[in-house]
């Protein structure tokens, strides 16, 4: 017999958490045939001795809905191990489709997931009508694996048109919102997803449709959920991440879960030493979900969280009090605002009356990150505060001076505390717990803002190699078998016979992410912020090799995943 593909001599970590051992892999019709010696002659041989070959990683939350038009790829998600992507989160799908809707879907998309507009409106057809169609369109056309949600916001914006973002739904547009996620669901969506998130505005500055929707109709939604099996629930709570739910919201998501019959998972739990409590009280959701029938996770990235900010997008900026219109407007009424002395000062203001905004409103401590005009090009690099001392101005008005002259196009983070070893301890505790999941990449979104895809690579290097708080066989499991069972994916996130052939070897001496660049590649020559990887030597999908030391083949054997058929009902 001749395999299409043989890996030898590699460690293999299988997913399972078990200790690696010494194998060959042998690869037959998209599927693992052999594990450990494996004589048979093959149409590809890996040599991996010194290696580790691993399940391809599976990436629960990402937004590559529209990437996926312009780039087969989904790079560079794929650089850093990832062979299946979930998209279609927070409610913000592009399927099913009016032409009302793209209309509006279009740059809600630019201002809440950050992704261009001028990529939008070039790189993406617009011409399908169903969610099968839009599946249909993707299937066996990508370098990897995908899996699509059926967004909230979307379903009740085709219905509700314009009243989607004012009022409640009446009880016959639930039962038409019902419908279309049934359909959507029937096609092979995997899940349901919404959010009350805080920082979700649309492009009018209007909180997206989503959140404003009742609990009843979110409970209505989940359970249409239930109905399918392989199905999941994504939701974003509406309170911030460094405070205590709202008893609302608690009783939301259990009942959501409860409804369905299947897991939720909220999306994102931040972790650091300074914060256990809160997030032990977060964590303790899951535990008040078994108590009541359900299950509730916890996504959690297993590295801080960093994130330019820009006053030209106002993503994360637009849910400071009194601050959603403003970030909404035009580029040159936004600039007038802030030339405004009385409109600057409202703004800070208002910023500065909620004290649980201060991670955002302590202007001082800000990073400079990029600046670009050439009186401001020096101060890349330094704090807000900085600046603001040497030119005798209050760090407020220094940011802004600085931004007016950038044209918006200033970028800052907030200053980091430096990591501690019990940070890193509690991060790989936390990722550990059954109560959270590793996951929040938003691959696709933010293209300007963040560059997580490479989550996965961060873990091998952080967790397991630079600090020592986790064993690698355990990370391996946590970025492979643990999504896999949350989602019921079908014989993925293993090294199994049978198991589909989605693999990763790489160094784990070397493994980790490369530096951060921008490049100038979507559609309209819009830059994005992109991170690519080290010691990732091969990926390969249902068998077939899509990345080679660093690099895309022209592979391109990806599927869409559907519910039902290629996933299975998960337990609570």
């Amino acid at each position: 017999m001749t395999l299409d593909l043989v890996i030898r001599g590699a460690d293999v970590v299988d997913g399972t958490g078990a200790q690696r051992q010494r194998a060959d892999v042998g690869v037959a019709g998209g599927r693992i045939v052999a594990i450990g010696k494996v004589d048979d002659a093959a149409t590809r041989v890996i040599d991996a001795e010194g290696r580790i070959v691993a399940p391809g990683f599976i990436d629960v939350h990402a937004h590559i809905d529209a990437q996926a038009f312009w780039d087969t790829t989904l790079s560079p998600s794929p650089l850093h191990g990832v062979t299946t992507l979930l998209a279609g989160n927070c409610g913000f799908t592009i399927a099913p489709l009016t032409p009302e809707a793209g209309r509006y879907l279009m740059p809600m998309l630019a201002r809440v997931e950050g992704m261009p507009l001028e990529s939008l409106e070039v790189g993406v057809p617009w011409d399908w009508s169903t969610t099968a169609e839009y599946l249909d369109r993707l299937d066996r056309g990508l370098a990897v694996n995908t899996g699509f949600m059926v967004g909230h916001s979307t379903i009740r914006r085709i219905v509700m048109g314009e009243d989607a973002n004012r009022r409640a739904c009446t009880p016959d547009e639930l039962v038409s919102m019902a419908s279309l996620l049934r359909a959507g669901l029937a096609a092979g969506g995997i899940g349901f997803s919404s959010t009350w998130s805080l920082t979700h505005f649309d492009a009018d500055g209007d909180p997206v449709p989503s959140r404003f929707a009742t609990a009843d109709e979110l409970i209505t939604l989940a359970a249409v959920a239930g109905e399918f099996d392989g199905t999941s629930l994504e939701f974003l709570p509406r309170t911030a991440t460094n405070m205590p739910f709202e008893p609302d919201e608690v009783e939301v998501m259990i009942a959501m879960s409860h409804a369905a019959r299947r897991p939720l998972n909220w999306n994102l739990l931040r972790v650091s030493e300074a914060v256990r409590p809160n997030v032990e009280a977060r964590l303790g959701l899951g535990t008040a979900a078994r108590e009541h029938d359900a299950r509730i996770v916890a996504l959690v990235m297993p590295e801080p969280f960093v994130a330019q900010l820009s006053m030209l997008t106002g993503f994360m900026l637009d849910s400071l009090p009194g601050w959603d219109k403003a970030m909404a407007l035009p580029p040159d009424e936004k600039l007038r605002l802030l030339r405004d002395p009385a409109g600057r000062e409202r703004l800070r203001a208002s910023a500065a009356s909620d004290p649980t905004r201060a991670t955002y409103t302590s202007w001082a401590t800000h990073v400079l990150t990029q600046t670009f005009d050439a009186s401001t090009r020096r101060y890349k690099g330094r704090t807000v505060g900085e600046v603001a001392a040497g030119q005798g101005k209050q760090p407020f008005d220094a940011l802004v001076d600085i931004v007016i002259a950038d044209e918006l196009r200033t970028y800052f983070s907030v200053a980091l505390e430096p990591e501690s070893r019990a940070d890193w301890e509690m991060r790989a505790q936390v990722c550990s717990d059954p109560r959270a999941l590793i996951g929040g990449s938003d691959a696709g979104a933010h293209t300007d803002m963040i560059s997580q895809q490479g989550y996965a690579t961060r873990a091998l290097a952080n967790l397991v190699r630079d600090h020592g708080v986790m064993e690698l066989e355990r990370a391996v499991h946590l970025l492979t078998m643990r999504p896999a069972e949350l989602y019921g994916l079908r014989d993925r996130g293993v090294i199994a016979e049978g198991a589909m052939a989605d693999l990763v070897v790489f160094d784990e001496e070397t493994v980790g992410p490369s530096p951060t660049t921008t490049l100038f590649d979507l559609p309209a020559g819009v830059g994005r912020l992109y991170t690519g990887a080290d010691g990732v030597e091969q990926v390969v999908v249902g068998g077939e090799v899509v990345v080679e030391h660093g690099e895309f083949t022209d592979a391109r054997p990806g599927r869409v995943l559907r519910s039902g058929r290629d996933t299975r009902r998960q337990t609570l």
